[in-house]
């Protein structure tokens, strides 16, 4: 049985909610309450990695470098997942640069600690595995969105992608950022922007994006946010309210 969520410090990180009760408070003694500000850097690419983070609310996003300038999103973590489950998988430093997109909130553990539970057989070891595959599955949708669907499309799959994630309707986004996540020029996002808010899915503001329509955003968007969706769901259990 798991703890139930008025108990949990993070109400929202689908691995730690799925945790036995006991195995939940054991490791919090091992977790550190932490604030995920907007574009701070939690890893580059080929250091060491020293924490693994459970975003409770917010998005960070894994960017991969084509040059020293350019570089684009591949994939996005939030309250459903970790960040720094190489770890987890062997290696020891990031491949990739890990940057915070929106802000948030979560919990993090040391390196030595986390390796320390995965030697013992910690009840983590299943549910990390399950969310790896759900990860792989966003990354290899991400790549065929990428190549096979329109900008508006895309920008509806990352804004559904993070309304999910950040447990408001509203949140700090600029037509720059979301271009460069999508690897898309600013000038393509702003027309997409102004066609959401003309159809009353989005209200655009001052760097803020306010979420209007739900629906109306997942009928826009590809099939892709549902695969996605239903793939972490299926194997991690669904977004809590």
């Amino acid at each position: 049985m798991t703890l139930p969520a008025e108990s949990h410090v993070a109400l929202r990180n689908r691995i730690l909610r799925s945790l036995p009760a006991q195995e939940y408070e054991r490791l919090l003694t091992l977790l550190e309450p932490v604030t995920l500000e907007y574009k701070q850097v939690l890893c580059e690419a080929g250091d060491p990695i020293r924490h693994v983070y459970f975003p409770d609310s917010g998005v960070v996003s894994w960017l991969a470098s084509a040059s020293r300038t350019a570089s684009v999103e591949v994939a996005t973590i939030g309250n459903e997942g970790m960040v720094g489950f190489r770890l987890f998988l062997g290696g020891d430093t990031c491949t990739a640069k890990v940057m915070v997109q929106v802000a948030g909130h979560g919990l993090r553990m040391n390196r030595a600690d986390f390796l320390a539970e995965i030697r013992s057989g910690s009840h983590l070891i299943p549910i990390l595995h399950r969310y790896v595959s759900a990860f792989l599955t966003q990354v290899t949708q991400s790549v065929a969105c990428n190549t096979f669907h329109t900008v508006e499309q895309r920008s509806c799959r990352w804004l559904l992608m993070t309304h999910d994630r950040v447990a408001a309707d509203q949140f700090r986004l600029t037509h720059d950022l979301l271009g460069r996540m999508l690897g898309v020029r600013r000038a393509s996002v702003t027309v997409v922007a102004r066609k959401l808010q003309e159809a009353g899915l989005i209200r655009y503001t001052h760097g803020k994006i306010t979420i209007l329509d739900r629906a109306g955003l997942e009928s826009a968007s590809c099939g892709c946010y549902q695969t996605v969706k239903a793939d972490y769901d299926n194997l991690l259990g669904p977004t809590s309210a």
